[in-house]
């Protein structure tokens, strides 16, 4: 292997040569850290593992690999590029992939204090079960871990100093199952089997692998913000990361989100905080007067610089974008920054798209008109999250759901909810969150208690810790009333029918309050609810309407009529938001709107906004500029 190819090489990002988001941030996370890093995508030596005896065998001291595979990269494609399974990318029960590579030890900045620093690596998402060594060694991950398990979310390993070579050998053993306990989403399951909405699996190295010098005592790349409009106050929750125990000062500053870095801050404070060795949230306000607000027709940003200084002025420092808004669920409105909206969504099911083809759809979807995004069940590239706070686009994301309910699918559930939300808090654009999606994973919703009382438990955690958010139960049907109180705060229905006229009927039959018969199962259980309008109804989705041989209209044309026509009757009715199905074909899925590669709309721009009519003429949403 050439040790001297470019993702080696460590390059410095200087705060002084700021560059649009892309080029300033090509890791998958939100929040900066502006110092060294190395890229460890691209050829690592790979081997199945079919007999799993990798373990046994000692093969992380030594193995003969016979395949390279490309990083990132699902295990799916790596079987199918080695030929070792010619004839199917996929597995049946069990998959267990080794990696390994080696690198080289940095030549770290003259500038830096290496006393004070140490490299950390991290993986952007890998999964679902991951270990990983270090020249033979097993290591564990900040939270303590041997091994990891999740496969949506970002994890990181602090490198020894003392097992560290000049030449390193880094060695990757990635498992997963059909475990129906575990969340998969809409990947199969020894529940789902693939075919029509249920998708081929794709884990493994499915996200960047890098190296970086961080400081030994810093700021985690976790911030949340939470908003208090009226007051133009703004709440922030840091984690910090000490090995030195002390007194230190975390140290806030506001700009504008494209000032230059010599320009004077609009708000800074200093908290001073006396840290043990460990981690450690911290929550602290600062007031912002005269703030503007974020919302979707003027989408702004601000930059908060974080810096957490020790008792001898060293200085470790993030960066991140925010923005000031409020979201309500008041009445028969969602309010944002205490206006009513209405969410003209579209549901977004990313798949096995690379980066590049879902920026393109984020902003094909903000070209139909959309305001809101609901990400299906899936975990996406941080930097989509910023995509869609620069665009002015509302995301609602969800929990990929397990396929079984069990305490155990349970326990991984909240576990996968706790990694998502700490990792994107930050971002004014996310404003709901579903807990399941159509009973996946809870399917005795109606008849256990146990499930019943996790999701209300869940419910309530999410309204107390994360309050910057709208929550849904059980998305689609199903939601838990507890003594006559909604445990969501959206009466969400999904509703199907080509026909106009049964659409109608469907329509009248939910804004009047009719919980069964209205959707695929009743919209309610637990206790009696008595819908007097005193929650936002959002038909969370519809439509669905592919062409002949997927049971939809003949042509676009008929099938863009049949969308105005569906729309037109919504709108006519007290409902607070709609999501139509669905963005992309994915796989037998054939009902998208916009081409999966290019990004290019198979209907009239506008088509999905309130009042399509006042979005003709208007210039199609373009790019930043990159030079």
């Amino acid at each position: 292997m050439d040790l001297d190819h470019s993702n080696y090489g460590f390059s410095v990002s200087k705060e002084e040569d700021r560059l649009p988001e892309d080029l300033a941030n090509p890791l998958p996370r939100a929040v900066l850290r502006f110092n060294s890093y190395s890229l460890l995508d691209g050829e690592w030596r790979f081997a199945i593992d079919e007999a799993d005896a990798g373990l046994r065998d000692g093969w992380h001291l030594g193995y003969d690999y016979k395949h390279t595979a490309q990083w990132p990269g699902s295990i799916e494609e790596h079987m199918v590029e080695s030929k070792e399974h010619p004839h199917s990318a996929g597995w049946h029960d069990k998959i267990v992939a080794w990696y390994e590579r080696e690198f080289t030890l940095p030549e770290l900045d003259e500038s830096l204090e290496q006393s004070r620093t140490m490299l950390q690596l991290t993986f952007g998402a890998c999964g679902y079960e991951t270990r990983v060594w270090l020249n033979g060694r097993l290591l564990r991950t900040i939270e303590g871990e041997d091994v990891h398990y999740g496969e949506y979310t970002s994890f990181s390993y602090e490198l020894r100093q003392e097992n560290l070579h000049l030449v390193n050998r880094l060695t990757v053993r990635i498992a997963d199952t059909m475990d129906a306990e575990t969340p998969r989403g809409k990947q199969e399951s020894h529940v789902y089997k693939r075919g029509g909405i249920w998708y081929q699996t794709y884990t493994g190295a499915v996200r960047s692998v890098w190296l970086e010098v961080v400081e030994r005592n810093r700021l985690r790349s976790r911030v949340g913000v939470v908003s208090i409009v009226e007051d133009q106050l703004v709440r922030f929750n840091f984690t910090t990361r000490v090995h030195d125990p002390g007194c230190y000062t975390l140290r806030l500053k506001v700009f504008e989100r494209d000032a230059a870095d010599d320009s004077a801050p609009l708000a800074t404070s200093d908290f001073p905080l006396r840290l043990e060795a460990g981690q450690k949230s911290q929550r602290v306000v600062l007031e912002l007067p005269g703030a503007r607000l974020w919302s979707t027709s003027s989408p702004h940003l601000y930059r908060i610089v974080a810096q957490l200084i020790d008792a001898e002025q060293y200085t470790a420092q993030i960066e991140t974008y925010f923005g000031l808004r409020k979201i309500e669920a008041r009445g028969r409105y969602v309010y944002l920054n205490n206006q009513p909206i209405y969410l003209d969504g579209i549901l977004y099911q990313p798949g096995t798209a690379t980066y590049e083809e879902m920026r393109k759809h984020m902003y094909a979807m903000k070209e139909l008109g959309c305001n809101l995004v609901r990400v299906h069940i899936a975990g996406v590239d941080p930097r989509i999250y910023n995509l869609a706070d620069e665009l002015g686009l509302l995301l609602w994301v969800e929990v990929p759901s397990p396929h079984s309910s069990t305490p155990r699918s349970r326990q991984n559930h909240q576990a996968e909810l706790l990694r998502m939300v700490a990792l994107i808090e930050t971002h004014p654009s996310v404003v709901i969150w579903s807990l399941y999606n159509e009973d996946w994973g809870a399917q005795d919703i109606a008849t256990n208690p146990e499930t019943r009382s996790y999701i209300v438990d869940m419910y309530h955690y999410m309204q107390i810790a994360h309050p910057q958010f709208l929550v849904v139960d059980n998305d689609g049907w199903h939601h838990i009333s507890h003594t006559g109180r909604l445990k969501s705060d959206l009466l969400t229905a999904h509703l199907y029918t080509p026909d106009l006229d049964r659409w109608r009927e469907l329509l009248d039959r939910l804004v009047a309050g009719e919980m069964e018969g209205t959707a695929a199962f009743p919209l309610v259980v637990g206790d009696p609810f008595f819908y007097r309008r005193q929650v936002p109804l959002i038909v969370s989705e519809w439509g669905g309407f592919g062409f002949p041989d997927y049971g939809g209209p003949k042509d676009a044309n008929e099938r863009t009529e049949r969308i105005r026509d569906f729309k037109r009757e919504l709108r006519a009715r007290p409902i607070a938001g709609d999501v139509y199905t669905q963005a992309t074909n994915i796989e037998e899925e054939r009902n998208g709107l916009i081409d999966p590669q290019t990004g290019e709309l198979s209907v009239p721009p506008g088509l999905l906004a309130s009042h399509s009519e006042e979005q003709e003429g208007q210039p199609k949403p373009t790019e930043p500029r990159t030079s």
